[in-house]
Formats: structure tokens, sequence, C-alpha cells
């Protein structure tokens, strides 16, 4: 279950957006037991997002949420992985991409918890 959410001031076409979304598909099997069948994905473009004060040159932050844990070597990979794909498919420069992780105990689907 888990669950990435990329926000970035850079505009992005429907082709770029699926790119992004079957690459994060792919991506996150670098954390043990995580495939795309459980996977949900928000992509929100053009946010009023700056970084180092400027908002003129592209930047992201992603959240990434699983329920259950993973390893802070998962989670390099993780980090890994987001950067080029953002890096390659949005032109984001590496060094204006934050990514931030969270491990929930408590997780619902379906009107039930995990």
């Amino acid at each position: 279950m888990p669950f990435i959410s990329v926000k970035t001031n850079a505009k992005i076409s429907l082709d770029q957006e699926i790119g992004v979304k079957e690459r994060l598909g792919m991506a996150i099997t670098a954390i043990e037991g995580k495939t795309e069948d459980w996977l949900m994905v928000c992509i929100e473009d053009g946010c009023h997002l700056y970084f180092r004060g400027d908002g003129s040159v592209p930047c992201a932050m992603v959240e990434l949420k699983i329920f259950g844990t993973a390893s802070e070597e998962e989670f390099e990979e993780m980090t890994s992985r987001i950067t080029d794909i953002l890096t390659v498919e949005l032109e984001i420069p590496a060094d204006r991409i934050y990514v931030k992780y969270e491990e929930c105990p408590n997780w619902g689907w379906s009107g039930h918890n995990f």
C-alpha cells in the first residue's frame, strides 16, 4: 500500500505524466513487497513551489508513504530511482528534488484497516 505524491512547479504534459506514473510503478519494487498493483500516485504540476527562494527553475517535492517499514538501503534506492525519473522525464535538476518518506503502522482500505 504505497502512496507517492509528486508536487512540482514545472508544467507537465499528459505524456510526461503517464511516463512518470509508469516509471514510479516500476521503481516501487525497490522496496520489498511493494508493487504497482497497490500503488497510488498523485502528480500535481504547476504548484507554487520555491526552492532556495526561486520558483523560476523547476523543482519537486516527492512524498512516499508505505504501510509498514523499509530499510535504509531500500529508501536510498528509491531516492535514486525517483530522482532519475524526474530528471529524465521532467528535466528537473537532481539538486532541486526533495524526497520524504513516511512509514505508516496503520493503513485503511475498502472500509477496513490492515
